[in-house]
């Protein structure tokens, strides 16, 4: 019989922390720190693997399921003295998900389990506490309504509103004990009205329902929408934690909080959270009240006057800061840990290790590094590459004069500007028509995510640093400011009210300050972040670390700038065609194009040799010492010329031939396929007069750049598109004897690779061949990829969602490299190559040449470099670091 469910509690758990995979991160670590003695209530954990059978069994539990929670359940009544579904003491539960990846909120959770008629009056009793046990049921009949029954929350909300006007109150804790009992029949009443069916009594039917619908939230909307953003598996499953109540709702005594062992947004070693006194675990993270400091360092800094925890349960907070401590100590990485005070005792219901921003993750990483805690290679591999993105965050210019119409809590650092949206699928709208928008909310709930992953920024007037907006916020590394008091959202009119009456509408312009927690008028100058301090210190760790070396693709010396002050080591991409859209050059192109003869083409290329020489002098100076990758004309000569019957008409003016002419010209250049047509080496083979050009343009360059710098130039020439070594043969001639011809007239000596692409899978199975000729070769894997799955990039947008969405494919193979197919062939043109040519220089130069999971397969692979955009170069250091990290392991 297969052990679907784990128990813990009592100072005893079957699991522990490296179970993730089957117990999910919460079951893991809630094991892990019952077996560590900590105050953890009593449960126990139903395994990933049954949240898989019940979606292959028509969402079915297993058989022999129920009795293993049942088995558990009388543990549970063993170790606290309590009774599930009856009795003068009884026993509830929260039933929770818990997949192997932290998804906060994504997915359904049902706490105080086990109420109905009688056991409510039971635990008022025992309580000593009827108004908390009514109070306790109704949340109950809430929450198990909208995740079990389907019902919206917000039926119930309304019925609260309303009675809280009726009686005059405008705190729910103002509600007595007769108080709740009524909204607890109207509760009741509405269900029945709206399902036909009465709220169940039965505590089991109850359990079995609320784990069934747990499983079944790892396929809502939102949960799949955090998925596809965190290329979370979706076989994973997630688990389910049934597990003894603890009550923060009990009175003054009792509370209940989320912190942060260090502060997850700037890093600083100090204990940071919040915390609710007479709360249940729900209401810190929903936002709906303002929490409080748990120290009073950072209440002091809120400038709050409600009292600390460290102030108001000082035994219990120094009981809770010692448990953090050895959390800490325990995972060698910074804790984000809920937990409860029932009547002064503390109980830890949740530990793991904290979403960060960015800059947080540098300082700790590095400071945990200085305290001994963990090695260098350790914290390179705790950064999160695509993160890095997060520090080319711009910041507010400090020179500028800010008109500060709100301010709230700084939860996600940067800055960002755009047009005031209400809903998330305002949001997702706006960035489809290319539009920038901070989402504006009361405050944000799972069901936004889609809407605040499209958002440049998010803005909310409630809710901590630890409620949903700033937590996600902080993942995806958006600005993100929280809890802005000052400011008033009214849905019903869509207007946002900020400081001295200032009203913003939607469209209208703001600006977010992360950073600082304002809430800015309009549009405000921006400038871009040092990258310096732990983060040179951590790259440097990285560079150290790493084998494969990382270059950057760079047409414009802007680009090469970019990339060389990010720690480019050269050019792995040089894409001439890109020099030749510009100003008067597009006019010479297309006089070149429109040759009718051979002569007319050479004296339209004169023309183009010195622009193209004096772009290339400029790339060799910029990346001096470091090597230069320039690829031949690659794409079909169509592309340069006009296309609508107006810009013809403009073009033929200016180029002073008839209209009807030059359509007929490109009519003539005109082709069905232009990927597989004629471009990349066809073209110099066709007109090596190009060829010659761009040879001679570059081998001049090369020669006035070394005499300026004083540095050898290390060039490399790329033939695109080759299929046959022929091919290579004939161009390679060409580069060679505008070489001699250069280099007999300067005097000068310019060592050079010629090398080809491998974009095609005929030259990926014939590279053994082609490497007789090549020096090196440079993975195209943009046109491998198209080649390969018979696909166009600029198409397959259409339908990849689709495909993703319905489980074809995993991701996107033009996003991250297809390992099976387009994969197999790189490594089988990467052994073939070397076995003719065993020096034979290997990168890939694609946009995949930036993605983490394709770096890992490149350095697997062997290959030498990845060459990417200029702002992902500092994420290849760390993912190409990272990939040699993980292999010494191997």
């Amino acid at each position: 019989m297969l052990k679907w469910v784990y128990r813990f509690g009592g100072g005893e758990a079957e699991g522990r922390a490296a179970d993730s995979a089957r117990l999910g991160g919460k079951g893991a670590n809630l094991a892990e720190m019952a077996s560590l003695g900590l105050p953890v209530p009593p449960g126990l954990t139903i395994i990933c693997d049954a949240c898989t059978h019940y979606f292959n069994n028509g969402r079915t539990l297993p058989e022999d399921l129920k009795q293993q929670v049942l088995d558990g359940i009388t543990a549970m009544e063993a170790i606290t003295g309590r009774k599930f579904g009856g009795g003068a003491t009884p026993l509830l539960l929260s039933v929770r998900s818990g997949a192997r990846a932290s998804m906060p909120g994504m997915m359904d959770t049902v706490l105080n389990l086990g109420l109905n008629d009688e056991t409510v009056q039971a635990l008022g009793h025992d309580a000593g506490d009827a108004r908390f046990a009514w109070d306790s049921y109704r949340r109950f009949i809430q929450m198990y309504a909208d995740v079990v029954m389907g019902l919206d929350h917000e039926i119930f909300e309304e019925i609260l509103e309303d009675e809280k006007a009726r009686l005059g109150h405008e705190y729910d804790t103002e509600l007595s004990a007769v108080d709740w009992q009524h909204v607890v029949s109207l509760y009741k009443q509405m269900i029945e009205d709206e399902l036909g069916e009465d709220f169940p009594q039965d505590p089991y039917l109850q359990l079995w329902r609320a784990i069934s619908a747990v499983f079944a939230s790892w396929m809502n909307p939102r949960a799949k929408t955090f998925r596809t953003l965190h290329r979370i598996p979706e076989e994973w499953g997630t688990a389910v934690n049934v597990q003894a109540m603890v009550f923060g709702n009990l009175g003054t005594s009792s509370a209940t909080g989320v912190a942060f062992t260090r502060n997850p947004s700037t890093g600083e070693n100090a204990l940071y959270g919040e915390f609710l006194v007479n709360a249940q675990g729900e209401d810190v993270v929903a936002g709906i009240r303002t929490p409080q400091s748990i120290t009073e360092e950072g209440r002091l800094a809120s400038g709050s006057e409600k009292p600390s925890l460290e102030k108001l349960m000082p035994d219990a907070f120094a009981e809770f800061r010692a448990t953090c401590l050895r959390l800490e100590s325990h995972y060698r990485d910074m804790q984000d840990v809920e937990f409860t005070i029932e009547r002064g005792k503390l109980w830890m219901l949740q530990t793991r290790s904290g979403k960060r921003t960015t800059k947080a993750a540098m300082k700790i990483a590095v400071d945990m590094v200085d305290e001994g805690v963990i090695t260098e290679p350790e914290a390179v591999c705790r950064i999160d590459p695509p993160s890095l993105d997060q520090l080319m965050h711009p910041t507010i210019d400090p020179r500028v004069e800010r008109q500060i119409v709100g301010s709230g809590l700084p939860a996600s650092p940067g800055a960002a500007t755009g047009e005031i949206v209400f809903t998330a699928e305002e949001a997702v709208a706006a960035e489809e028509e290319g539009r920038k928008v901070i989402l504006v909310r009361i405050e944000t709930s799972p069901e936004d995510i889609h809407g605040m992953h499209a958002a440049e920024a998010i803005l909310t007037t409630r809710g901590g640093m630890t409620s949903h907006a700033a937590v996600v916020a902080r993942g995806m590394g958006i600005p993100c400011v929280v809890g802005a008091g000052s400011m008033r959202v009214d849905m019903r009119n869509e207007t946002l009210l900020g400081i001295g009456g200032a009203v913003f509408r939607r469209g209208d312009i703001i600006t977010i300050d992360g950073s600082s927690g304002q809430v800015l008028k309009g549009a405000v100058p921006m400038i871009q972040p040092a990258l310096s301090g732990d983060f040179g210190k951590l790259m440097a760790w990285a560079d150290k670390t790493r084998r494969m070396t990382v270059r950057t693709n760079a047409d414009t010396p802007q680009d090469a700038r970019a990339a060389r002050s990010f720690g480019a080591e050269g050019i792995g991409l040089c894409r001439t065609e890109h020099m030749f859209f510009e100003g008067d050059r597009i006019h010479i192109m297309r006089e070149m194009i429109l040759a009718e003869d051979e002569k007319a083409r050479r004296a339209a290329l004169a023309k183009l040799l010195p622009m193209q020489r004096s772009d290339f002098t400029e790339l060799f100076e910029i990346m001096h010492g470091l090597p230069v990758t320039i690829r031949l004309l690659d794409p079909p000569l169509h592309e340069f010329l006009p296309k609508t019957e107006a810009e013809i008409d403009d073009v033929a003016r200016a180029m002073a031939m008839p209209p009807a002419f030059l359509a007929r010209r490109i009519d003539a250049l005109h082709e069905f396929n232009p990927m597989l047509g004629h471009r990349g080496c066809r073209l110099a083979i066709s007109y090596p007069e190009i060829a010659e050009m761009q040879a001679r343009a570059i081998f001049e360059a090369a020669v006035a750049a070394a005499k300026k710098t004083g540095e050898p130039v290390e060039l490399e020439i790329l033939v695109p598109l080759v299929s046959l070594r022929s091919e290579l043969d004939y161009v390679k001639t060409v580069i060679d004897q505008v070489a001699a011809e250069v280099l007999g007239e300067t005097g000068v000596t310019i060592a050079y690779l010629s090398g080809t692409m491998i974009e095609l899978p005929r030259a990926a199975i014939r590279a053994h061949v082609i490497a007789e000729t090549a020096e090196f070769f440079s993975f195209g894997t943009n046109d491998l990829t198209q080649t390969t799955f018979g696909m166009s990039r600029d198409d397959a947008a259409s339908f990849i969602p689709t495909y993703q969405r319905k489980g074809i494919i995993e991701h996107d193979p033009f996003v991250s490299l297809d390992f099976d197919g387009v994969g197999e062939l790189i490594q089988l043109a990467a052994e073939r190559g070397r076995k003719t040519r065993p020096d034979l220089k290997l990168g890939i130069c694609g946009e995949h040449g930036g993605d983490p999971a394709s770096i890992r397969f490149c350095e697997n692979a062997d290959l030498d470099y990845v060459s990417c955009s200029p702002f992902r170069v500092p994420i290849a250091r760390l993912a190409a670091a990272q990939a040699a990290i993980e292999r010494v392991k191997v």
